[in-house]
């Protein structure tokens, strides 16, 4: 098993790596299983919109540091400000991000590999393409704390069809 990089306070939460026209967006969170922190977000709208305006960037791969794809919102930054305008806050920027995915002109790859869970998981739902690992793992598990997850759902339903309907005589 190989030993991940420690990560320091100066360690930057995205890493971009562009090559033959792929732009690659890891998450670098590894510690914090790639919880996606007002940081993270706020840099992968930053790349998204780069990306968007440069035409030498024909795909978007995004993916994640570590053990982990991303656990979904990052609770121990939330929990710090428990004032109605903070959450406000991080589910308004996160709902940016998502739509910045959609609305991209190039096709965006998530590339999962261990848990894509809650808003973790909507990211991935949200992309054009997934490829995942034999041990991706995809969960919404809000109920669990006390939430109810819908904002994941939204994309789940568009990315994963219905259910077939099988008739019988």
């Amino acid at each position: 098993m190989t030993a991940m990089p420690r990560m320091t306070e100066h360690s930057p939460v995205l890493l971009e790596e562009h090559d033959h026209g792929v732009l690659r967006l890891t998450l670098n969170r590894p510690e914090a299983r790639n919880a996606l922190s007002v940081a993270l977000m706020s840099a992968l709208l930053d790349a998204l919109g780069r990306a968007a305006e440069e035409p030498q960037v024909r795909v978007v791969v995004i993916a994640g540091a570590g053990p982990a794809f991303c656990a979904g919102h990052d609770l121990r930054e939330i929990r710090t400000d428990q004032r109605r305008a903070t959450y406000e806050r991080v589910f308004a920027l996160c709902s940016e991000l998502m739509l910045a995915i959609v609305r991209l002109p190039k096709p965006v790859i998530a590339e999962v590999h261990g848990v894509a869970t809650a808003a973790g998981c909507q990211l991935v739902a949200t992309c054009d393409l997934a490829v995942a690992a034999e041990d991706a793992r995809f969960a919404t598990p809000g109920v669990n704390i006390g939430l109810f997850c819908s904002t994941p759902m939204v994309a789940l339903t568009r990315a994963v069809g219905r259910r077939r309907r099988w008739r019988c005589c």
